[in-house]
């Protein structure tokens, strides 16, 4: 970019906003919220990352949403998910262009604080999506509930291996939230609903897949009567899967997982393991950017908003439903 000379520092202000893209192909103008000339509100919607389908999936979900509600969205996240920084600039940069309301899914909750205060100053709603952010300052929390997700992948377990036996868990691990609830929705379903169960261990192996696959030959090598096994995340899960095909053992053991993947799908396709529970992600778009228009109208939301799942195998796998909350 070249420099000129400065002829007023609120000319150039005003092409720097104006020359500010979304990703929808559309360009919100600066405090559209507030306009009377009948311009569509802007909500800013800044991501945990990008190029990852379950993104891409949010994506479309929330310009599903901005569609049928009537809001400009721009859509955006940082090139992996280790980038805190360069979400915190894309929040930063979304806040300049004085929206009238936020979506964020935060890698970072106290990174992204500041910015969230200036929101809340300014008495800019701001919409948590897929995980919630550690303040009250947002007026939702667009996620899945990981404790009935994993009701749903017990449920299933247990009608696969007959509601009597032995299993076990590899488990992402039992820090995050999202990992607790995906242990305890599980063993909480087993033990209401089928004491004939018996869950003989959890192990944490961090969702590292060569971690799990060993966690679970250690489990399977010392439990003989061992009839089916439980991944909470995909690492985990394919871990399982892992293990089982270096034992030999494909059709002697139930593998249920949780998440997506190409890799589950392969496996799911192939017979190896029974199914998986995938979260919602064109859902989370779509419910962000919902209630991020219902906020910009006074009008109130739910603060917990369940974005749902949905259990797939081979038999619904290419259902189109499915497929559009698959990712890779």
């Amino acid at each position: 970019m070249f420099r000129k000379k400065l002829i007023g520092l609120a000319t150039v202000s005003l092409l720097a906003l104006t020359l500010s893209a979304c990703d929808s192909g559309t360009t919100p103008e600066a405090g559209a919220a507030n306009s009377s000339d009948g311009a569509k509100p802007y909500v800013a919607v800044v991501s945990k990352g990008f190029q990852h389908q379950f993104w891409q999936s949010v994506k479309s979900g929330a310009e599903q949403a901005a569609d049928e509600y009537g809001v400009e969205i721009t859509f955006e996240g940082p090139n992996t998910e280790q980038d805190v920084a360069q979400q915190v600039e894309m929040l930063t940069t979304a806040m300049s262009k004085n929206p009238a309301a936020v979506g964020i899914a935060a890698l970072d909750s106290q990174a992204v604080t500041p910015l969230l205060e200036e929101a809340k100053t300014k008495n800019i709603p701001v919409v948590a999506f897929d995980s919630g952010v550690e303040s009250d300052i947002p007026i939702a929390t667009a996620a899945t509930d990981n404790k009935a997700a994993a009701a749903e992948a017990a449920k299933h377990m247990a009608e696969l291996i007959g509601g009597s036996g032995e299993i076990a868990i590899v488990a992402h691990d039992q820090t995050s939230t999202s990992g607790q609830d995906r242990r305890d929705g599980f063993v909480d379903y087993m033990k209401e609903n089928h004491p004939d169960i018996k869950i003989v261990t959890v192990q944490y192996g961090g969702g590292d897949q060569l971690e799990s696959a060993n966690l679970a030959k250690t489990i399977i090598n010392g439990n003989p009567n061992l009839k089916g096994l439980y991944g909470t995340n995909e690492g985990s899960a394919i871990g399982v899967v892992k293990a089982v095909e270096e034992l030999g053992l494909k059709d002697k053991l139930t593998i249920v997982g949780f998440d997506s993947g190409q890799a589950q799908m392969d496996a799911i396709r192939s017979g190896i393991m029974a199914g998986a529970v995938t979260q919602n992600p064109v859902g989370i778009g779509y419910e962000t950017v919902k209630a991020a228009a219902a906020a910009v109208k006074g009008e109130s939301v739910e603060k917990v908003i369940d974005t749902g799942f949905y259990w797939y195998d081979a038999e619904n796998i290419d259902d189109e439903k499915i497929k559009a909350n698959l990712y890779e």
